[in-house]
């Protein structure tokens, strides 16, 4: 860290100096309407949180069936009457592996809460911790599942440990950088403690809803039909297990951001200009008008922001191989169009401005390309650091659950310790969303209005504008 702030400290000169000043002063100082001066919203996607809201009615009652008739009695319901051509197994309760399910959500409650309390003191280490241990991590589990017998997960996993070190090496001269920008982010979040509180409510509401999904979960991994349709069940029930708690992690998300930004704007908690009672007004925000934007771009964003990153790192690897750079090229261009519409900077411009999703995602990006902080958020990999620490999370839970699961039966083993994994990475990454969040807010506050950064920390300020101003002169030398 010393290193680079040496090197920042260095291209920051005269001429990096008035850049950021010329810049301050062509942008207005007053940003555009925000939570403070908007006296009412409209409703945005609201189509989308029906959908929501009707897949969670639905999928409540479907769990409540699968666990039901396995619990205590085997085929309490006679659902087996309807599935007897695909039986291929003896059948199990659904209190066989309801309590291992416990276990993944005290465990991957326990790690959410362990981030929260230190994000304060330690949060450096646990990212350089995230980043360095992971691969490690996934290597092994792949050696297990080859020594299991679990052929595919070994070369699943295998290549995912491939992955994941082949992007921390592309990325390894841009970790002072994120590690700056996630220190100050948590700088943030702690000078607002009852964002911390809220998003310790939010992990509980998820694990109600855990205690659910999962006692439908437990029910499928009981029930009497072969792997093949018990996995397609539990895949089905996997995918709005992540949408829920894309949700709830998207909707921590807009909180933070409105409340970074009212805490930017009015330059503190303790000014006298401060509206009354800012996270009441965030939370109706994001509950009712812009919840519909919410649901809509959770369905997406996580998934083409890491197709993202990948490539990213791909492409700065490459070399000379013209073949294979066009093909690259060619994904990239596809996925950057997709993040025009589809990106988490969205969430800030909900939350301050109360547009619909691709709206807000298309204005962001455009915002960024017109100041030129794009090529400063491409330089940066905080979103990935905390991804790899949400990951590890899950990975340490799923074990967790399938080591007792082991313990107490070896049958279903692995089943467990999947869906197990993913209970682990979404409590993990609700603790995540936090930092995310004040990141993404600094980031579009920097390129409406970079005097608010300036005020809060002019040293990271400057630091940033250097850094702006080397990487904008290095794209224009291309």
């Amino acid at each position: 860290m010393t290193d680079f702030q040496g090197s920042s400290s260095s291209e920051i000169d005269s001429t990096t100096q008035h850049d950021g000043v010329r810049r301050i002063n062509n942008v207005s100082q007053s940003t555009s309407p925000g939570l403070d001066t908007e006296p009412s919203r409209g409703w945005r996607d609201v189509f989308w949180s029906g959908i929501f809201t009707i897949h969670l009615i639905g999928l409540g009652f479907v769990l409540a069936v699968l666990g039901i008739n396995r619990f205590q009695r085997a085929d309490r319901l006679k659902i087996d009457l309807y599935t007897y051509r695909f039986i291929e197994n003896q059948s199990h309760l659904t209190e066989t592996y309801w309590p291992f399910y416990a276990v993944a959500g005290a465990v991957g409650t326990v790690l959410g809460w362990i981030w929260l309390l230190l994000l304060g003191s330690k949060a450096q280490q646990m990212m350089k911790v995230s980043v360095h241990i992971l691969t490690t991590y996934l290597a092994v589990i792949s050696i297990f599942c080859f020594w299991g017998g679990r052929i595919f997960w070994g070369i699943a996993f295998a290549i995912a440990a491939s992955l994941q070190f082949l992007y921390v090496i592309s990325v390894i001269d841009r970790l002072p950088f994120t590690m700056l920008v996630l220190r100050k982010a948590v700088k943030m979040v702690w000078s607002l403690p009852e964002v911390l509180t809220l998003t310790g409510v939010f992990m509980m509401v998820m694990l109600l809803w855990m205690v659910i999904w999962s006692f439908g979960a437990a029910g499928v991994v009981a029930t009497s039909i072969g792997d093949g349709g018990r996995w397609w069940l539990l895949l089905v029930l996997s995918v709005s297990l992540f949408w829920t708690g894309a949700v709830l992690c998207n909707t921590v998300h807009v909180i933070v951001s409105g409340m970074v930004f009212l805490f930017l704007i009015h330059g503190g908690r303790e000014s006298a200009t401060m509206p009354p009672k800012p996270l009441v007004k965030s939370l109706r925000y994001a509950v009712t008008t812009s919840f519909g934007s919410i649901c809509y771009g959770s369905l997406f964003t996580a998934a083409i922001r890491t197709l993202r990153w990948e490539i990213r790192g791909i492409r700065s690897k490459i070399g000379n191989n013209e073949c294979l750079l066009c093909c690259v090229d060619f994904l990239f261009h596809i996925v950057e169009t997709l993040v025009r519409f589809f990106n988490k900077y969205a969430y800030v411009q909900i939350a301050v401005h109360g547009k619909n999703f691709n709206s807000s995602a298309r204005d962001a990006w455009e915002l960024f390309q017109s100041t030129g902080v794009e090529a400063l958020i491409a330089y940066d990999c905080s979103g990935a650091v905390l991804f790899m620490g949400t990951i590890l999370g899950g990975l340490i839970t799923g074990t967790c659950a399938g080591i007792w699961t082991w313990h107490k039966t070896s049958d279903r083993v692995f089943m467990v310790g999947c869906t197990a994994m993913l209970m682990g990475f979404i409590l993990v990454g609700l603790a995540m969303a936090v930092v995310e969040s004040a990141v993404t807010s600094i980031y579009i506050c920097y390129a409406e209005d970079p005097s608010l950064i300036h005020r809060w920390d002019p040293e990271f300020f400057a630091q940033m504008s250097g850094i702006t101003t080397t990487l904008t002169t290095q794209e224009r030398t291309k």
